[in-house]
């Protein structure tokens, strides 16, 4: 019989509301809400045979400054002073090379803060280090108890956050400080799998020839965050040939993801010889999804799942997108299948 798959996730990180963002100049209800752990979290809860929810503990300071910048940790110490229910939206964002930020003062975030939807408020460091723990506790599972699969249900996601940047939705590079665990370890290979290209990710491992980056995602001209995720990004210096991005075209289905990871994806990764594999785990690939545009259907995850499986690497998967909530559940339970 297989053992339970491990779950990570903290109440704390439901203390965060993020109440609207300002996207292509219209204000929206936003949709990186609590529901989305809700709902993954009763799905999981109704496979008890299956899942084991482990609460992580507190996750030390230098864990998240191993991928993070000691002025994008102040400003948000910063926002915890910001009064209850009120949130901080960055309106200037001026250009880095001719300023000089001060992380203690709120109306200078807008340096470290590269779109207008991911607000600060005084609840934001709680659940993003407490979102940075789950993928943390993960990763020390898989090392100390030589686990095949972990999974971090963290929330905020972190795809996005670089060493000293945030957008996104994101905070805090989850899957970095599980990778940058790892690594002590051996080498690491990072896939994600998430619609967006995960630029935060391969800022911070760039000029790394210890990790492997691979983003699967939709056009980066047409789709969040815009400037970045193009194939000619192959890494730098030391991490030159390490960084693969694949763009797919909108309406991908299941065959073609699939052949673009049988073939383009996982050769590369193999190629690498890694000892541990990190997933960035969106499911805004989903066909109903509001913010992606591909058509992979709900028994698709455990398909896109088997493929990593049959690495037999140890595995932490580490939650990012995926704004469908009432199907969302569904379709994490779905991709974890492929391991039971």
């Amino acid at each position: 019989m297989n053992q339970k798959i491990p779950v990570f996730f903290h109440t704390s990180q439901m203390e965060f509301h993020p109440k609207y963002e300002w996207a292509l100049g219209n204000r929206i209800k936003h949709p990186e809400s609590t529901r989305r752990a809700e709902s993954i979290f009763k799905a999981l809860k109704k496979e008890k045979e299956s899942f084991d929810i482990i609460e992580p503990p507190k996750i030390a300071l230098k864990a998240i400054r191993d991928s993070h910048n000691y002025q994008l940790i102040t400003l948000y110490n910063t926002a915890t002073l910001i009064p209850e229910g009120e949130s901080f939206y960055p309106s200037v964002f001026p250009q880095r090379m001719k300023a000089k930020p001060d992380p203690t003062n709120i109306y200078h975030a807008g340096f470290y803060c590269f779109d207008s939807g991911t607000p600060l408020n005084n609840k934001t460091w709680l659940a993003s280090a407490w979102s940075a723990s789950t993928a943390y506790f993960a990763a020390d599972y898989i090392v100390k108890e030589k686990g095949r699969v972990a999974y971090a249900l963290s929330r905020p996601p972190g795809h996005h956050a670089s060493r000293d940047s945030y957008g996104g939705y994101c905070y805090f590079n989850n899957a970095a400080i599980a990778a940058k665990l790892l690594r002590k370890k051996g080498r690491v290979a990072v896939v994600d799998i998430d619609f967006h290209h995960g630029n935060g990710t391969q800022d911070i491992f760039y000029k790394d020839d210890r990790v492997f980056v691979s983003s699967i995602h939709g056009d980066p001209r047409h789709h969040f965050p815009y400037f970045c995720g193009f194939p000619s990004e192959i890494g730098q210096g030391k991490g030159e040939g390490f960084n693969l991005n694949v763009i797919l075209e909108d309406g991908t289905d299941l065959k073609k993801y699939l052949q673009t990871l049988k073939k383009i994806v996982i050769p590369a990764l193999k190629r690498f010889e890694p000892d541990y594999l990190v997933i960035c785990a969106g499911f805004d690939t989903y066909e109903l999804d509001p913010i992606g545009k591909f058509k992979i259907k709900t028994e698709d995850f455990k398909e896109i799942g088997k493929v990593f499986k049959n690495l037999k690497l140890p595995t932490v998967i580490v939650q990012e997108g995926g704004y469908h909530t009432k199907d969302l559940g569904k379709n994490v339970v779905s991709l974890l299948s492929a391991w039971k």
